[in-house]
């Protein structure tokens, strides 16, 4: 046995599935997960952009990588999704349910059905279903870590947030149900970010970005890369004793869970 911790953040042999996988946050995971030995698979609506940082993986890292446009909405696209791998690659050691979306409204009086059944379905039943089959294939095989990207959201009411918050509250349920559901071969856990500089964050007012330093104790919004270190203790043989976990990488913002 190695006596370098770090050793232990490797993913060499390993394939790991990011949704969202092509900007933003869902990228860097991307990224590091190759940088430490995974072959990977980028998945989001875009194939292009899928494609693009495909290449960007193999021409840096020469870890293998698999482009799929998908969207996760799409309960029979999640389970295409989930062949596409396993006949690619035989094997999915790590699942990170990454994509997510809100919806702003002026008043909650006018959400219609269609604007509540996006936001819940993109970021509940895709994690659901692909969470069951590549969990299971997981259970069934060698093990593996299920990684779902909440919210603080979901943990800390919002008038402006409510359907999105009750999905990622949703995602933080899963979470612990998996758990239990796919142990003890399979672990799932769940990061909540607060508010992270990502493409979603060029629509934030200059206001709502200079609150940061007041409201936040770290006093400024995440950087991207800054979710890489959580992702890879739960992603990796690190966190082989923690299951049905809740992290808030989120500078301080909210307090308790």
């Amino acid at each position: 046995m190695s006596t370098d911790p770090t050793d232990a953040f490797r993913l060499d042999g390993k394939v790991a599935l990011v949704t969202g996988g092509s900007r933003g946050l869902g990228k860097e995971m991307i990224l590091a997960f190759a940088r430490v030995g995974a072959d990977v698979v980028i998945s989001s609506r875009k194939q292009e952009a899928c494609e693009a940082l495909a290449k960007e993986v193999e021409q840096e890292t020469g870890q293998r990588a698999l482009a799929v446009g998908a969207h996760v909405a799409d309960w029979s696209a999640m389970d295409d999704l989930a062949a596409k791998a396993l006949d690619t690659f035989g094997h999915v050691d790590v699942l990170v349910n990454n994509a997510g979306m809100s919806l702003l409204y002026d008043d909650i009086r006018n959400v219609d059905e269609t604007h509540y059944d996006k936001v819940m379905d993109v970021n509940l039943k895709g994690t659901f279903r692909l969470s069951a089959v590549l969990g299971g294939a997981m259970a069934e095989g060698d093990g593996g870590s299920i990684l779902n990207i909440s919210s603080t959201a979901g943990s800390q009411a919002s008038p402006i947030e409510m359907i999105y918050g009750a999905a990622k509250a949703g995602m933080q349920s899963l979470t612990k149900s998996f758990a239990r559901a796919f142990a003890p071969k399979v672990r799932v856990n769940c990061i909540m970010p607060g508010p992270f500089m990502t493409d979603i964050s060029k629509a934030w007012t200059p206001e709502m970005i200079e609150g940061f330093s007041r409201i936040i104790p770290l006093g400024r919004g995440g950087e991207p890369d800054e979710i890489v270190g959580a992702a890879l203790y739960f992603a990796s043989d690190a966190s082989r004793f923690t299951t049905g976990a809740l992290l808030k990488v989120d500078g301080g913002a909210i307090y308790g869970n």
